[in-house]
């Protein structure tokens, strides 16, 4: 028999990413918002199973992660129908009846456009239909989704400004940040064993490496300076093993939990965001911004909008999109003496201090419930009129 306290609202995610992918935006907005809401985290469906059915799973965050099992085989109209239904028996069993829809990728219309939502959510947080491998009925669909939205969130500013025309309600919510799990890096650590033998000097990068990550820079950079080592953590997707560049000073430490990046970061001497300037990049709002700068690392990054304004222009961050700009910040940042760091980490600190995951939430809730009175009100009125 399940036991839980029953909340006025359900709210049902559609996600493009799963659950214990990367841990980032849609995670740390989810297990938040499950202290508001039932939170049902639904993802893409895998074609694994001998039956369709759903599978579901709480997270240690109170969090359902709903995942449709096919069975291999189909067309895409028939695995739209099958998730459909799937979805449907998910609402039947779960008693989902009042509830939010929240929607990281338009491409979920595909099986749930017939559900009757109090409230619409399209919490934008990149430019997917530039990102390789991308449908190419994702932005005839994302206009639908603008259509449907009561509410609309970015995951940036930049983002915000492509896509302001687009809605009457949107809002910027650009990354944010755990910090007191972050901070954890300023202090001692005991090194993770596949780190521990890596001599310094180390520059690090976690997160997915893909066609965003600039190969060709950081194959440049290893080969000029061959005393300082490069440490990556994180999935290779959509791009190959192969087109990684290898050579002594680079280590690939693959994927490691949210839970163990800051022990990484402490042993980092410059925490890097090496992406490309592309289709891509140019929307994007890396998380891991402020978390390398909650880690009390000084950063090098490309010259991506978002980093640059605000990280930038206020001088926490170094912008480098060639080897030799590069090299140039990193020798400037091995080069800081104890003060300069000191007065620069206060000054990431008061930049810090109002940037917070759970102010986001708050932020974002209060705009959820306007939506739900304003439908309410005009409900009441409709009633009124009729009686």
């Amino acid at each position: 028999m399940e036991t839980e306290t029953r909340m006025e609202y359900d709210l049902v995610c559609f996600s493009h990413l799963r659950w214990d992918f990367v841990y980032q935006r849609p995670q740390h907005l989810m297990s938040r918002l499950s202290g508001f809401y039932r939170v049902f985290f639904v993802e893409e469906p895998l074609f694994e199973a001998k039956k369709d059915h759903v599978r579901t799973a709480r997270s240690e965050n109170n969090v359902w992660v709903v995942t449709p099992m096919l069975r291999p085989g189909g067309d895409v109209l028939s695995v739209n129908r099958r998730v459909r239904g799937l979805v449907d028996q998910l609402f039947k069993e779960k008693n989902i009846t009042q509830f939010i829809a929240w929607y990281y990728t338009p491409m979920a219309l595909k099986f749930s456009a017939h559900l009757k939502p109090i409230v619409t959510i399209y919490d934008c947080m990149d430019e997917l239909s530039a990102f390789r491998f991308a449908p190419v009925e994702l932005k005839l669909l994302e206009a639908e989704l603008f259509t449907k939205a009561d509410v609309v969130f970015t995951g940036g500013y930049s983002l915000y400004k492509a896509k302001q025309k687009s809605h009457k309600n949107i809002h910027a919510f650009p990354s944010s940040i755990d910090k007191e799990h972050f901070m954890q890096a300023r202090k001692p650590a005991s090194e993770p064993a596949d780190q521990a033998s890596i001599p310094p000097v180390r520059l690090g990068f976690y997160g997915v490496l893909d066609e965003r990550f600039d190969i060709g820079l950081l194959e440049e950079v290893a080969r000029l300076r061959t005393q300082w080592q490069f440490v990556l953590l994180g999935p290779v997707v959509k791009i190959s093993q192969e087109d990684l560049p290898r050579h002594q000073n680079i280590h690939y430490l693959g994927s490691k939990s949210y839970d163990e990046l800051p022990a990484y970061l402490s042993g980092w001497d410059i925490a890097l965001i090496p992406f490309e300037k592309n289709e891509a990049t140019r929307y994007i709002s890396p998380t891991k911004t402020p978390e390398y700068l909650a880690g009390g690392k000084p950063v090098i990054s490309a010259s991506i909008a978002d980093v640059v304004e605000p990280y930038g222009v206020n001088g926490l961050v170094h912008i480098a999109d060639d080897a030799m700009a590069f090299i140039e910040a990193a020798e400037l940042i091995l080069g800081m003496n104890d003060v300069t760091k000191n007065s620069w980490l206060e000054e990431v600190d008061i930049f810090l201090q109002d940037i917070s995951w759970s102010k986001t939430v708050g932020d974002m809730h209060s705009l959820i419930k306007e939506c739900i009175l304003q439908k309410q009100d005009k409900k009441d009125a409709s009633l009124k009129s009729v009686a």
